[in-house]
């Protein structure tokens, strides 16, 4: 007879410790999702990081950027109704529940229930009928409380709520983007309207000197005072005035149909928020040498980053799908043919149904979802690797134009003030017989194309302020590099 020995303390120990992880596998599950791979860029010196700790000078948020009361009245607007920002807003909204779906099958679900029913047997069915062969009567009342859950052992169920969140704040940071664009457009819009409309100005007083000139040209011409030549010159200046003059009122009202277009609002009297020709706009200066962290809050970027982190999530289901699954259903309660005896003593029922799935052969199915996880996940990676570069380039690109229009601007105001002391010297040369017509009308046509070049140059120069803005991901507040790395 063989004898059973006894199982010694290290025996024990060992059964002790396995014991422990079941019961920590069967209650948090492992997680087969990969580490998520480096995403190494190429980051311009100017914007290389700089130690942890240190304060940054936060992008200004767009109620202190965009000073101007009106334009921040129109911005507030554009805010609660353009139909882009709502269309953003019902889709967070939308991922939002499904993540919370997807969530809840982390937890047992609980179920109450509750059912009475009453048959009516005929005689030759039944078999608690009176001697006569009666038919009978049967009623039944439960109440039943039941539970289901699976098992996360290989944490399939986290993975899959880890990816729908994921994909929730990649959601909110799509919002953001679209709220940072539709600033952009705003304030663009509005900008461009003042510079349209003080070029129309513009043109508008030289058509009428144009045409006043043009008279008295004629009347010279009547005497014999003036060349044929000298008043052809004169009807090609007023023409030109003119042409600009169509040209601008058609922008401006493009200007005015964008602007209401993203207020949502197409038929709105927006005369009270546009602005003058007599304003001097400005926006305020933004740091030239702003560092590399203040990237990573562009709502593009994180969106992204959401996205690879949403599809590393997804490799971890498609790698569980090939292990055993286990489901747990459970549900007690009580039950009687009387409803007076649904809770008396020994009418209490109760069923418990462990269930395991194990996938043996789908024609490659699931090695198939595996790979295309991963193919996703690579996607995603390029993807983000992609909009870190991208957004190295719109600032650089718009630190370039703002650098370069700057310097523009300051030659075209040399020009402008060059041009105008040159009209008036030819203007007093005409006047005392010194110089021809047609050296002042070079002159004056001088000086019309100057004043228009430098209005058009200070629009530039603040597109490309509005484009660094947008390209440093919009406003907000300023915080430390440590806080942000977390």
């Amino acid at each position: 007879m063989l004898m059973q020995s006894k199982p010694t303390g290290s025996t024990r120990r060992f059964r002790l410790q396995l014991l422990s992880v079941l019961t920590a596998s069967a209650l948090t599950g492992c997680s087969l999702a990969p580490d998520l791979p480096a995403t190494p860029a190429a980051v311009p010196t100017q914007y290389a990081a700089v130690p942890l700790g240190t304060q940054h000078t936060a992008v200004p948020t767009w109620q202190t950027f965009f000073q101007d009361p009106r334009l921040q009245q129109l911005l507030t607007q554009a805010l609660a109704q353009n139909q882009d920002l709502r269309l953003a807003v019902l889709n967070v909204d939308r991922v939002r529940s499904l993540y919370q779906i997807t969530d809840s099958n982390r937890y047992p679900a609980l179920d109450l229930s509750a059912s009475q029913s009453r048959q009516r047997l005929p005689a030759d069915l039944s078999q608690n009928g009176g001697q006569n062969g009666s038919a009978s009567i049967q009623q039944q009342a439960s109440v039943t409380v039941g539970s289901s859950w699976e098992l996360d052992l290989f944490g399939k169920v986290r993975n899959q709520s880890e990816q729908a969140q994921q994909q929730l704040f990649a959601s909110e940071a799509a919002q953001r983007a679209a709220t940072v664009s539709l600033l952009s457009e705003v304030a663009g819009s509005w900008y461009s309207y003042a510079s349209n409309l003080q070029l129309l100005t513009l043109a508008q007083h030289s058509a009428a000197s144009y045409q006043q000139s043009l008279q008295l040209t004629e009347r010279k011409v009547a005497l014999g005072a003036a060349s044929e030549l000298t008043l052809s010159q004169q009807q090609s200046l007023l023409a030109t005035s003119q042409a600009d003059i169509a040209r601008y009122q058609r922008l401006l009202q493009r200007d005015l149909n964008a602007l209401q277009l993203l207020l949502g609002q197409p038929q709105a009297d927006l005369s009270a928020l546009l602005p003058t020709a007599q304003d001097h706009l400005t926006l305020p200066e933004l740091a030239a040498g702003s560092p590399s962290l203040l990237l990573t809050q562009r709502p593009d970027i994180q969106q992204a980053e959401h996205q690879l982190k949403a599809a590393n999530a997804n490799i971890g289901v498609a790698r569980a799908a090939f292990f055993p699954s286990i489901s747990l259903t459970a549900n007690a309660g009580t039950a009687s043919n009387e409803l007076s005896g649904l809770f008396a003593g020994g009418s209490g029922s109760w069923s418990f149904v462990p269930n395991i799935s194990l996938p043996i052969f789908n024609m490659g199915r699931t090695q198939a979802n595996l790979q295309l996880a991963e193919t996703d996940r690579t996607i995603a990676l390029e993807t983000y690797q992609q909009k870190i570069l991208q957004a190295f380039r719109d600032v650089s690109d718009q630190l370039a134009d703002k650098a370069g229009y700057q310097a523009q601007l300051s030659a075209l105001q040399t020009l402008e003030q060059s041009s105008f002391r040159s009209k008036q010297l030819s203007q007093a040369r005409f006047d005392a017989g010194a110089d021809s017509y047609l050296q002042l009308l070079d002159a004056e046509r001088s000086w019309y194309s100057a004043r228009q070049q430098l209005t058009s140059a200070r629009l530039s120069y603040q597109q490309a302020q509005l484009g660094l803005y947008k390209a440093l991901g919009g406003g907000w507040q300023s915080t430390t590099a440590a806080a942000v790395t977390q």
